[in-house]
Order: C-alpha cells, then sequence, then structure tokens
C-alpha cells in the first residue's frame, strides 16, 4: 500500500485529530511502529507520545524496549516505558499483560488528556472475531473491536497486517518480531492466525476482509437493536412475563440479557424463564453465578444473592463530599485542565455543564450515556463490560447525574457534554474512593 494513501485514509477517518494528544501503545511490531509513524504526519510531532511496557518475560525483551526508544527519539516523540513484575497470582499471563497495558496507558493518558490508540488492523480484527465465535457464541462475538471505543482509538481497523508491514518498508522502519505470538503451544489465538486463517483465505482470497465487513455491518446492526430493547424495557429493571412471551424470541432473549446483567447465559434459559409464572405468585430460578431469576406478579426481574442492595442516591455539594455506601465521593472546584487529576478514581468536569443539583447514584437496568469520544450513547452495561468491571460491582459504583443525564462514572467514562474543553471557564475535580 502506497503509505501516502493510508496517511490520507487516517486522517479522513478522524480518530487522530491534528493537534490533539494522543498516546500510541508501541510494542515495536510493525503494525504499532506503522501507526507511531502515521500519529506523528497526522495529529503532529508536538501532539504525540508513547508508552512501551517491557514485562521482561522474553530474553529479547530489552533489545525490543531499546528499539522503541531508538524509534521514538528518531521521530521527536516522548516515551515512556513501564516494566512491572508480575505476581504469583496473577494468573492467566496475556490477561495479566492485557491489564497492564491498558491500565498503564488509562493512568497516562488521564495525566496527559490524550486519547490512547492501539496498532490493531483488519488481520487483529478478523482473528478476533473467529476466536469469539468459537469461544464465547452469542452476537456480541461477531461484532469484533469498535474503531473508537471511550478515551481508546484504532486508527488502523482498515487496514491489514501485510499493509502496516508495506508502510514500515516503504518508509525506511524496521520493526520486532515476537515469535511466541506464533507459537501454538503458548496462545490459543496462534492457531486461529496461524492454521485457521490460512485454511479460510484457501477457500476465499477475501475470507479476511469478509469477515471484517461482516463485523461493521453487524455492530452498525447491534444499535439497532440495543434502542429496541431500550424502547421495550422503557428503563425498567423488570418486564411483565405476558409481554416477554409476546415479543420474537430473538427480541426476548436480548430483553433478558440486559435485565441480567448482561449474562449471555441467562438469554439461552428464555424457555425455563417463561414457564417461571406459570402457577401464579413468586418464582426463582437459579441461574449460578451468584445469579437468580425472580418473578413477582407476572413481572421478571433479576437479582444477585451474595451481591450488596445498592446505595441510596444522595446529593453532592459543589464543592462538598458525600458517602455513598462504602464509598466516599467529593467535589471541589479548579482551573481547567486542572492539573494532576490523574487516575481512574478521578474526573474533571465542566462546571457550565453542571446546571442542576448533582445526585450520586448506582447503575439502573437500562442506564445510557453519551462517553466522550463516541458519537452516541451506549448502554452503560456495555461499558462496564468493555471496561471489565466486575458484575459484583456494578451495583455499587457511584455515578453522576445532573438534569437527568450521566455525567462521570468512575474508570469508566465522562459523559461528553460534561467533558472540559477548550472553552471551559471553570472546571470541577471529583474522585470517588472505594473502600479500603
Amino acid at each position: 500500500m502506497d503509505p501516502d494513501r493510508l496517511v490520507q485514509e487516517v486522517r479522513a477517518g478522524g480518530l487522530l485529530p491534528a493537534g490533539q494528544p494522543v498516546l500510541v501503545m508501541l510494542s515495536g511490531g510493525r503494525d504499532s511502529v506503522c501507526l507511531l509513524d502515521v500519529a506523528v504526519r497526522v495529529a503532529g510531532a508536538g501532539a504525540v507520545s508513547a508508552l512501551h511496557v517491557d514485562y521482561g518475560l522474553r530474553a529479547e525483551a530489552a533489545e525490543d524496549a531499546a528499539h522503541c526508544a531508538r524509534l521514538c527519539e528518531s521521530l521527536g516523540v516522548p516515551l515512556e516505558t513501564v516494566r512491572p513484575a508480575r505476581p504469583e497470582s496473577a494468573g492467566n499471563l496475556q490477561a495479566w499483560a492485557r491489564d497492564v497495558r491498558y491500565g498503564a496507558a488509562a493512568q497516562l493518558a488521564l495525566r496527559l488528556h490524550a486519547r490512547v490508540a492501539a496498532g490493531h488492523t483488519a488481520t487483529d480484527q478478523a482473528e478476533t472475531v473467529l476466536y469469539r465465535l468459537a469461544a464465547s457464541p452469542g452476537r456480541r462475538a461477531l461484532l469484533g473491536m469498535a474503531p473508537r471505543d471511550g478515551r481508546l482509538v484504532r486508527p488502523l481497523l482498515s487496514f491489514t497486517r501485510q499493509d502496516t508491514a508495506d508502510y514500515c518498508r516503504a518508509r525506511g522502519f524496521t520493526w520486532r518480531e515476537d515469535p511466541s505470538n506464533s507459537d501454538r503451544s503458548l496462545y490459543t489465538r496462534a492457531r486461529v492466525r496461524e492454521d485457521l486463517m490460512p485454511a479460510l483465505r484457501s477457500l476465499h482470497p477475501a475470507a479476511e476482509a469478509n469477515v471484517v465487513r461482516t463485523a461493521q455491518l453487524l455492530r452498525d446492526e447491534a444499535a439497532v437493536l440495543d434502542a429496541l430493547v431500550d424502547d421495550v424495557l422503557e428503563r425498567r429493571d423488570r418486564i411483565e412475563l405476558e409481554r416477554l412471551r409476546a415479543l420474537p424470541p430473538a427480541l426476548a432473549r436480548l430483553v433478558v440479557r440486559r435485565l441480567a446483567y448482561d449474562d449471555p447465559a441467562a438469554a439461552s434459559r428464555l424457555g425455563e424463564l417463561l414457564a417461571l409464572g406459570r402457577t401464579g405468585g413468586s418464582a426463582s430460578l437459579d441461574l449460578g453465578g451468584g445469579l437468580r431469576a425472580v418473578v413477582e406478579y407476572g413481572a421478571l426481574r433479576f437479582a444477585a444473592g451474595p451481591r450488596p442492595e445498592p446505595p441510596a442516591p444522595v446529593t453532592l455539594a459543589i464543592p462538598g463530599a458525600a458517602a455513598f455506601g462504602d464509598w466516599s465521593v467529593t467535589a471541589r472546584e479548579a482551573a481547567p485542565p486542572a492539573p494532576g487529576a490523574a487516575g481512574a478514581d478521578t474526573g474533571v468536569l465542566d462546571a457550565g455543564a453542571l446546571t442542576g443539583p448533582v445526585t450520586v447514584r448506582a447503575w439502573r437496568a437500562g442506564d445510557r450515556m453519551a462517553p466522550l469520544g463516541l458519537d452516541g450513547t451506549r448502554a452503560l452495561s456495555d461499558l462496564f463490560t468493555d471496561r471489565h468491571v466486575p458484575r459484583e460491582q456494578r451495583r455499587v459504583i457511584p455515578l453522576l447525574e445532573c438534569d437527568g443525564e450521566i455525567a462521570w462514572v468512575p474508570g469508566v467514562a465522562t459523559g461528553q457534554r460534561f467533558a472540559v474543553t477548550a472553552s471551559t471557564e471553570e472546571a470541577v475535580l471529583v474522585t470517588a474512593r472505594a473502600p479500603g
């Protein structure tokens, strides 16, 4: 691919606006090397910084880090290298590494007031869809990765791994190869990459592109389905069984999944759930994992046995403090851009957008918000899933609401309307401290 054409397409995609801070997650591989140079050319060198995570797990790790340092120096990009120590109780190596990588990126991005750019490509997208389809059946398995997800952007999602390699060669860049990525004995994803994808290409040369295009179409259609579920539930945390039975089965399953804290296992037991109320009165069904379905007076809702009840809503004065269950929430005025406002427990809001009383309350089934950096709205349950918030914590995390709109959820998202911008005259620094 012509490097200039790739840059033009990324610029037209709008994920790397000129002059706006962006943090590139830099591994040293072809995709991230390509992304770093593209970011410099599109956003401008002064707007770009980079993060490299040196896990120290391979003999070549030190040279990977050195390669990233040389590349950043040649492009005039500041680089921060993180060297985490893996705890003995870390569990799955890939999951631990991913959590460390994205956690470090989130913290640094908050400090820099930057978006985070990852070098995922169309090849990664195809592999992700196929892996999820095999490992976790359901509609969401086919949606793949979104080009934009809160602060996270994926500018190269329309290009293949071959495209990024061609770009690097044309621009004179070298990259590092991690041989473990192709080790079938280490990673399941490697078997998808090395075995399944070549087999599909042998069936049809456009197999990879067709999988990616299908994911794009299904993601668009998923927004329509989510809107249908919103219309059915009308922001309630339950539904009458009579109405649920009247829905098309596919829509009924989606409604059940939404009510069941996005648990796909609940949707698969739709027939049992519909049978719960046939005897009248109250009935319940244990779905495992502490989740149970409860029918009361002909209405179906879901409850979690060991989970604590959500605290009652409280009003937060500005400046002021409020206790929300075991959480402590404080707000103070600050001059934008509020230096030091870093960390998942701290948010910076535009004081001018807080035009009414600010309420601290718990998540409710059906809650939606318009996250910063994302056009339109998303279900808060989806944002919790994307941010890997444990299901048992979702009911007690404080969220800030103003004028009926969610302004901020710690560690999850800031509402678009409440975000600090260049025209902000006064900011509010909000901190939510969890128990312990």
